[in-house]
């Protein structure tokens, strides 16, 4: 198994196909740098010799896959792969090379953080570095960010954690806090429970990892993703109670089937990237004849802050990218213990609704289990939402609808009837289609395929 340490330009040949490094200067021309730090000339001199670089980063333009990518790759060896005065001039060069070129950008990060001897001048280089991740954003390109041992300090808070997909190699140190600073170093696995590392990777691994990453987030195609069909019962509920039951049976099929069924294959995100995870929200994007649809599906547990937060930052994603969105609604609500609303259970559903209502591109909604109130509606795209036989839709359940009314407990199949929330009541009402077969999916999506090719947003990220 490779080591997470190899150095970089053996890294870029094991990731890469082919690779041609972008022009730069080739001479160390300060002695001791900005800061006439005494010493600093000979270290230079020294780690150009051991490592046959002269910085800390290596750039240039690879094909990966079947992908064309902008690689930033860190030589450890160099001074630990600090970031210094030309560390961030490179790095520019390369972000901004990568807009010219209009492709994606891979950083292969491995870094002990801002290099002293160099200073405050160092630590500035956060910013530059910073800016050009937003102008890659703007630009609509997607940026990959692959966490190597350690990934430290500034590298860790712009590149590392900055990116739009962030992949961590096992058994790496990834924090702000490198260990020299505060031992032990924390580990990427902790990263990932957190809810900041998208997926962890065995070194081994890799290559096939971000070829699938770069083909996903590059090819995102035209017109809405197709509404997928049921996959358990074809009958309607004949009373809402039955509704409410058959969406309750644990029998009945869930998420992760209909992503099984609905993709060739898919890639997920975890996490909400500001400590919290929820694993009854499903999120990723996923390859489906020939083309990108991302996804973002509740499990059938009630739904958490991580959960919201998370699948409102797969949408934006999606959106920036030009790539449609499907959204899976099974959920009895929104969580409401009080961890839940110390964790800004209110704001979190906010959040999705704003990304959801602010989406360009278009947003596919299958109702397929519990619509528990607003923590149903926030993953919902109305005008755009089907509901299948096993599911139903409410401002919420009727056992608490009669608890709020005060009603009878007697009367809780009762006011489940009252509150008209079978799939056909949800079509009567305006709300919701009833969800397609197979085939008429299919014809669904031809259709609006045609009608919405020319309004689609899209924005390509290739040459």
């Amino acid at each position: 198994m490779p080591s997470e340490r190899e150095p970089a330009r053996e890294l870029i040949g094991r990731l890469t196909s082919a690779f041609t490094e972008l022009p730069h200067e080739p001479v160390l021309s300060e002695v001791d740098g900005p800061l006439d730090w005494p010493g600093y000339g000979k270290s230079l001199a020294q780690a150009a010799a051991r490592t046959g670089e002269s910085e800390s980063v290596v750039c240039g333009v690879a094909q990966i896959g079947d992908a064309i990518a902008v690689v930033v790759a860190f030589e450890f060896g160099f001074l630990g792969g600090s970031l210094g005065t030309r560390t961030g001039a490179r790095i520019e060069q390369a972000f901004t090379h990568a807009r010219e070129l209009r492709v994606p950008v891979v950083s292969l990060v491995a870094t002990g953080g801002s290099r002293m001897q160099e200073g405050t001048l160092a630590l500035m280089q956060l910013p530059r570095i910073a800016r050009q991740i937003t102008l890659t954003r703007e630009a609509a390109l997607p940026h990959i960010s692959v966490l190597r041992d350690p990934t430290t300090g500034g590298g860790w808070a712009t590149l590392g954690a900055g990116a739009d997909v962030v992949l961590g190699l096992h058994g790496a140190q990834v924090g702000f806090a490198g260990s020299r600073v505060r031992p032990p170093g924390y580990s990427v696995t902790q990263q990932f429970a957190a809810g900041l590392v998208d997926q962890l990777v065995e070194p081994d691994e890799l290559r096939a990892r971000l070829e699938r990453w770069l083909h996903l987030l590059t090819t995102p195609g035209n017109g809405p993703a197709p509404v997928p069909p049921a996959l358990g019962t074809t009958t309607l509920p004949d009373t809402g109670w039955e509704a409410v039951r058959r969406a309750r049976a644990p029998e009945r099929p869930r998420a992760g089937q209909y992503l099984a069924a609905y993709f060739d294959w898919l890639e997920p995100v975890s996490g909400d990237r500001g400590g919290g995870v929820d694993p009854g929200v499903l999120c990723g994007f996923g390859h489906r004849d020939g083309r990108t649809i991302a996804y973002a599906a509740q499990g059938g547990t009630a739904t958490r802050p991580a959960g919201f937060r998370t699948a409102a930052r797969l949408v934006r994603l999606a959106d920036r990218l030009g790539i449609p969105v499907l959204t899976l609604v099974d959920t009895p609500g929104a969580a409401n213990d009080e961890a839940a609303e110390n964790a800004g259970v209110g704001a979190a559903i906010a959040d999705m609704f704003t990304a959801v209502a602010a989406a360009r591109v278009p947003v596919t909604t299958l109702l397929i289990g519990e619509g528990g109130s607003g923590g149903a509606l926030a993953f919902a795209a109305p005008g755009r939402m089907w509901a299948t036989p096993d599911s139903y839709l409410a401002v919420i359940s009727p056992e608490l609808a009669a608890a709020i009314l005060k009603r009878d407990p007697a009367q809780v199949k009762e006011t489940a009837d009252r509150l008209r929330l079978r799939p056909q009541d949800l079509a009567e009402l305006g709300i919701a289609q009833l969800g397609p077969s197979a085939d008429q999916a299919t014809a669904m999506y031809r259709n609006a395929s045609s009608e919405l090719g020319t309004q689609m947003v899209t924005r390509p990220t290739t040459p």
